[in-house]
């Protein structure tokens, strides 16, 4: 099917993060017009992955004539950006739009009138309040919680389980959507990127709505580049990896494109669409162990590996049993990724 979403086996979705922090949770009441300022100007970002805007005109309406009457309205929750000092949403994804909207003067394509409420504002727009009312609105305060990861410094971890907990919008949300929000930088647009890569898409398949498909590239990124640091739980040292690479300080744009590139480029071109496949779903473990194996042959040999010697090691390779253990079973156990990425390299080291 042409949409079909690819099958995926990953027995390290299920991990739970074992996490002790020091985090700054802080109250910040901000006046309306400020925060519709700082939306505007990007200052304050609403994660990609949260839920798009669903309120009705009428609930947008309702909430903005409760800010007009003085009457208390739910707080927001932001994490802050160590680095930028921006803001996330976390929860309050619908009042902010609201007053954004609102303030720009339309919902889509849309006028904003205000309607369903008190008959001195039915069919107002912001701009079409009386003066008085206008700035009663843009005083309004809106109580904001604010945190902040202290401890560990080293990535923002705890951030991601605030993320992971606190706003689902209904539906779990998958790990690379929470990383793609909480670590925005070169490193996250770079895998954006390489996920466009033809030989990519025709080795994993459709583009992935849940973007499993950017976590694979990272995934492999990881372990070809980072695996001496490898710690269980597999998503904990995932984030550790594109935390410190966040702004590609520890490894280049240049030198992740030419290993991700290279790597997939000789795997599609011997297996295809069949890679990481023994059955029909793509296992996440033969992949990350393959693709670290023929990467590790790759950049230390000028030569390609022959075709057919390839494929005969790579299949003798899924049919032994040690390592068809250490890609099923407790996967993302230290001694087991040891195992695997080791079984990898040497089965295709002397091709």
């Amino acid at each position: 099917m042409e949409n079909e979403e690819t099958q995926v086996i990953d027995s390290s979705e299920e991990e739970t993060l074992d996490f002790t922090y020091s985090i700054t949770s802080y109250g910040a009441d901000y006046p309306v017009d400020s925060l519709v300022n700082r939306l505007r100007d990007n200052k304050i970002r609403v994660p990609s992955f949260q839920r798009g805007y669903v309120w009705s005109e009428k609930q947008a309406s309702r909430f903005i004539e409760s800010l007009l009457l003085g009457l208390p309205v739910p707080g927001i929750f932001l994490s802050k950006d160590t680095d930028s000092a921006d803001l996330l949403v976390i929860d309050g994804q619908q009042r902010l739009k609201s007053l954004q909207f609102f303030y720009e003067g339309h919902i889509g394509e849309k006028v904003f009138k205000l309607k369903d409420v008190q008959e001195r504002f039915v069919g107002k727009t912001y701009k079409g309040l009386e003066a008085d009312d206008r700035q009663r609105l843009d005083d309004s305060i809106i109580h904001a919680t604010v945190v902040k990861q202290d401890e560990p410094s080293e990535d923002h971890s705890s951030i991601y389980l605030v993320f992971e907990r606190l706003n689902t919008g209904g539906l779990q949300l998958q790990p690379q959507e929470i990383r793609s929000a909480i670590y925005i930088g070169e490193f996250a647009e770079l895998i954006k990127k390489l996920n466009d890569y033809p030989k990519w898409r025709n080795v994993y398949g459709n583009k992935s709505t849940r973007l499993k498909d950017q976590e694979f590239i990272l995934r492999f990124l990881s372990m070809y580049f980072y695996r001496d640091q490898y710690e269980k739980p597999l998503k904990g040292f995932m984030n550790k990896y594109m935390a410190k690479n966040k702004n590609l300080k520890l490894h280049s744009e240049e030198i992740l494109t030419d290993v991700f590139t290279k790597t997939i480029d000789y795997i599609d071109d011997v297996l295809g669409k069949k890679a990481f496949r023994p059955f029909r779903a793509m296992n996440a473990s033969i992949y990350d162990s393959v693709m670290v194996g023929i990467a590790e042959r790759l950049f230390r040999k000028s030569k390609l590996p022959d075709k057919d010697n390839f494929l005969k090691a790579y299949d003798n390779l899924l049919a032994n049993e040690e390592y068809s253990q250490a890609t099923s079973a407790g996967t993302s156990d230290e001694p087991v990724v040891t195992r695997r990425m080791n079984m990898a390299i040497d089965a295709f080291a002397n091709l």
